[in-house]
């Protein structure tokens, strides 16, 4: 089975109010701030990039209890934003505190 895990750390940038999906299901879309330093061709390099997100279910009610300011480890899987859109989005499955 293909792999599609993503583990990242940042803050919380921007935080929509909870939402519901036509099915009932709790949704909240957030964006999240990453600044690390990683090692790519034997080198130092700097990496700095925002990333769009969604959470579901449970994870859009622990998300909804978070502020902008905070710094977090979110836990989930990359997919497109929808059929017509390309544009990759982060799910997240889990999403604590750091």
């Amino acid at each position: 089975m293909a792999r599609n895990q993503v583990v990242i750390s940042g803050e919380l940038i921007a935080l929509e109010e909870v939402r519901f999906t036509p099915a009932g299901i709790a949704s909240v879309a957030l964006t999240l701030r990453h600044a690390s330093e990683q090692s790519e061709a034997g080198e130092s390099r700097q990496v700095h990039c925002n990333i769009d997100a969604v959470a579901f279910a449970e994870a859009a009610r622990k998300v909804a209890g978070f502020s902008t300011g905070q710094t977090v480890r979110v836990k989930g899987f990359l997919a497109q934003r929808s059929l017509r859109n390309r544009q990759l989005v982060l799910h997240v499955n889990d999403i604590i505190l750091e």
